[in-house]
């Protein structure tokens, strides 16, 4: 586990994704996934490292991906950070901030699956005092 600059304690991959994002690194983010890892980005699929370079060049770096942790959580060997997402993708229709869900799933210190979701709740998906009772 490493500390994050938002203050949040993350796993050591997952703290290097988002670092990675941030700075526009292809080959430390894509540092960051085993060989077959998979990745689901907005119900859209990759696998393989040849394929996840592909998507991280046009939609990681191409967009100028950024992200800002807000929240993290640890759920049965999942790492689930919620964080606000800017970039110089089309915003048409999206809230400002933009939230994300991305679930990491690491073994043998790599990620091997990563899904990344808009969060369209409007709750804090980590703050069961929010949600109802019945």
């Amino acid at each position: 586990m490493t500390s994050h600059s938002s203050g949040l304690i993350l796993p050591e991959r997952v703290t290097q994704f988002i670092e990675a994002t941030n700075a526009g690194d292809l080959s430390r983010l894509l540092d960051v996934f085993a060989v077959d890892s998979i990745v689901n980005d907005q119900l859209q699929h990759w696998r393989g490292l040849a394929e996840l370079s592909q998507w991280a060049e046009c939609d990681i770096i191409g967009q100028r991906l950024s992200l800002l942790p807000t929240r993290c959580v640890q759920h049965y060997g999942h790492c689930i950070v919620a964080a606000h997402a800017d970039g110089k993708f089309d915003k048409r229709g999206l809230p400002d901030p933009l939230e994300v869900l991305l679930y990491f799933t690491l073994a043998e210190e790599k990620v091997v699956q990563l899904i990344i979701l808009r969060d369209h709740s409007g709750t804090s998906p980590f703050d069961a005092s929010s949600r109802s009772s019945t």
